[in-house]
């Protein structure tokens, strides 16, 4: 979406052996004369094999939209599969035709469906032949965007992590020759799936987009041409390539492809008048082949860590959406429904700097008519349908019932173990060790946390630690194993990206040499700007008083995401391990130090499994699972969201295991709550609290 409103040895071993035979690969020319939005030119082989509807198609001309030789005029909206439960499709896509939109547009994370290099991922969440299929089936026709960057506030624009690992680097969103053989071999796999189900083949996909908002990035031509290349050879001449770019003449240069191969659109900011642009879109389409089209009207806005719940008015939105409609415009909503960002997925964005860093939220509410939990009892839901009503071909049918929703109340949690412990269980082989600290990448793990560890020789007045480059969140630790405590790490500060100054280690009286411990947590990764490709744990040299720091070890610390589950997995062995006779509300033992806690509620009768929400108000900032799904983060210290969002097909009848780990500030009573409502007011709560010890 636009922003321009407001190593170790083995892998690079078998990165250069990889890419030595890349070197050898040819490629097709670059500005190979391209196929005209209108052309009628033989398929290739693979595509022949899909049977043709010669009744159905979706073509441009005279300005307009054609469906089957009719003007469409596109009422659209942005639905992500991959941030909602599959169960829950059908529930979200029923009320996105009842807001009015006959079409659902959907990105396509690339690293969600390949987590590692050829490891390929098409189930549960990620299984989206079979949304498609479902978007078919209830009367959507599909705007697919493919990428293969996608930004959508998703980790790295959904690009997989391990491209950063390789050496020498790639060069994302290019015409780098590693970087489009990667592309290809990705586009070969997923796009064969995604042919059968063109609308001419009687599927539902009209439109697939090339790379996205290109313009406010780059300006490499033969990249976006042979992106173009690698689409017709597997989709075919007759579908609609289009491109979406801000509105501006500039981003549109940078963005679009000349001639009349591909469709160009625009987004821009609600409110601007939208007829101007769609005067500007035209000059970068050929004659009669620009229907005017904002494929990104935003209905609302994102929001990160430490900000207010953004908020849009409804009223102004369903205006600023009529403007486009009543004069035969098409718009896609952004969002129709925004999700959550389960796992560790979700993105980040930058300032003026890589350092000025600022991660999004677990949810992507997005103030969407469709909200997180699928509820449409809104201002925004009836103001947008109302409009939309004027200008529907079709009467619109009901909505589904919200979903019901309840708490389940208090959850006393146990302390399971702290995370230091787990260091007694790590396999040495899965040590990575090397004079200085290597990236989270590097090291083979792309999400969560990786711990540095290496030591120095105590002084007698302490000393000063700086690391100049951290992504993006370091706790640090000294330990000193002839000490009484058994050589417990202690906490003694935290380093930030977004504010990194140095630290000063305490003074310790210690016959050896002191341990250093970094852990260093990825927030999510950058998916917009100048900044993306944003490696992840420590970028540079680490100093001690000025002089670098040398001999480290690298410890990886994997958890469950959406599309992976680690073999060493301590929330499963968690979850197992919950004391049934015994729900201790244990006081003790409350430090700064990193633990797992775990406790259950249950859940009597199937007929009570609801949705839910996890309120961690009291608490500091750390990840959760319930049964086993990660839920996401929760940082209530910073705001603005308290609660996680429990979809109800995470619950199960009978007992429900919920396992956290908290980073820093466990609430004093180790009780979270199960509540009926989400709460967005943490931030806010504590800037009254601050305001009135004040007064």
């Amino acid at each position: 979406m636009a922003r321009n409103r407001r190593s170790g040895n083995r892998t690079t071993f078998f990165f250069c052996t990889f890419f030595a035979i890349v070197a050898l690969c040819a490629f097709v020319p670059v500005f190979a004369p391209l196929p005209s939005l209108s052309s009628h030119s033989p398929h290739d082989l693979s595509h022949s094999r899909h049977k043709k509807d010669t009744a159905k198609k979706f073509e441009i001309a005279n300005d307009m939209f054609w469906k089957d030789g009719q003007p469409f005029q596109i009422i659209g909206g942005d639905l992500h599969y991959f941030r909602v439960l599959p169960e829950y499709w059908e529930d979200r896509l029923l009320k996105a035709k009842a807001l009015g939109l006959n079409t659902i547009q959907t990105y396509v994370p690339w690293n969600l469906h390949e987590p590692k290099p050829g490891k390929l991922v098409f189930e549960g969440i990620a299984d989206i032949v079979s949304f498609l299929k479902l978007c078919h089936k209830l009367g959507f026709l599909v705007m697919l965007r493919p990428g293969p960057y996608v930004c959508a506030e998703w980790d790295l624009g959904g690009f997989p992590a391990w491209l950063l690992a390789i050496e020498p680097a790639i060069r994302l969103r290019s015409s780098d020759p590693a970087f489009l053989h990667l592309v290809e071999g990705w586009w070969a796999i997923l796009l064969q799936k995604v042919a059968p189900l063109l609308y001419e083949n009687g599927g539902p996909v009209i439109m697939v987009q090339i790379e996205n908002e290109y313009g406010s990035y780059g300006n490499d031509k033969a990249y976006l041409h042979q992106l173009v290349t690698f689409a017709r050879s597997h989709l075919g001449d007759d579908i609609i390539l289009y491109t979406t770019d801000g509105g501006t003449r500039e981003t549109l240069e940078r963005g679009t492809i000349s001639g009349d191969a591909v469709f160009s659109a625009v987004d821009f900011t609600t409110g601007d008048e939208p007829w101007p642009i769609f005067q500007l879109q035209k000059k970068f389409n050929a004659p009669g082949k620009s229907p005017p089209l904002s494929a990104e009207f935003y209905t609302g806005w994102l929001t990160h860590w430490g900000e207010k719940l953004a908020e849009t008015d409804a009223d102004f939105t369903a205006a600023a959406l009529e403007k486009i409609l009543a004069r035969n415009g098409s718009a896609v909503l952004y969002m129709a429904h925004g999700g959550t960002n389960f796992g560790f997925y979700n993105g980040a964005n930058t300032g003026g700097n890589e350092s000025d860093y600022k991660p999004d939220l677990t949810s992507y509410d997005y103030d969407a008519p469709i909200r997180e939990t699928g509820d449409v009892n809104n201002a925004k839901f009836k103001a947008i349908q109302s409009v939309i009503k004027k200008y529907s071909a079709k009467s619109l049918p009901s909505a589904p019932p919200n979903k019901e929703k309840a708490g389940y109340g208090p959850i006393d949690l146990q302390k399971k173990e702290f995370f230091f412990d787990i260091l007694n269980r790590i396999n040495s082989i899965d040590i990575v060790k090397s004079e200085n600290p290597i990236s989270m990448e590097s090291v083979g793990q792309m999400f969560g946390f990786l711990l540095y560890v290496s030591e120095y020789a105590a002084k007698a007045d302490g000393s000063v630690l700086s690391i100049p480059k951290v992504h993006d969140r370091a706790q640090v630790f000294l330990s000193c194993s002839s000490e009484d405590n058994g050589g417990r790490p202690i906490f003694v500060g935290t380093m930030e990206r977004w504010s990194n100054q140095t630290l000063g280690l305490p003074k310790i009286k210690c016959i050896s040499n002191i341990s250093l411990y970094v852990l260093v947590e990825n927030m999510g990764r950058v998916n917009y700007g100048p900044y993306i490709f944003d490696r992840k744990g420590i970028l540079s040299s680490v100093y001690l008083d000025g002089r670098i720091l040398h001999g480290w070890k690298m410890l990886s610390f994997p958890f469950n995401n959406l599309n992976e589950v680690p073999k060493t997995n301590p929330v499963i062995a968690y979850s197992e391990s919950i004391e049934k006779s015994a729900r201790r509300k244990a006081k003790e033992n409350v430090s700064k130090e990193p633990s797992f806690y775990a406790g259950h509620f249950s859940i009597d009768k199937e007929n009570d499994i609801k949705d839910t929400f996890i309120s961690f108000n009291g608490w500091g900032k750390g990840i959760a699972f319930v049964n086993e799904f990660n839920i996401g983060r929760y940082w209530p210290m910073r705001g603005p969201q308290c609660s996680l969002y429990v979809p109800a097909p995470v619950l199960k009848q009978g007992e429900n295991v919920v396992v956290v780990l908290e980073l820093e500030s466990p609430s004093p009573k180790l009780v979270i709550h199960s509540v009926d409502q989400p709460d967005f007011t943490c931030r806010l709560i504590s800037q009254t609290s601050n305001e009135d010890q004040v007064n």
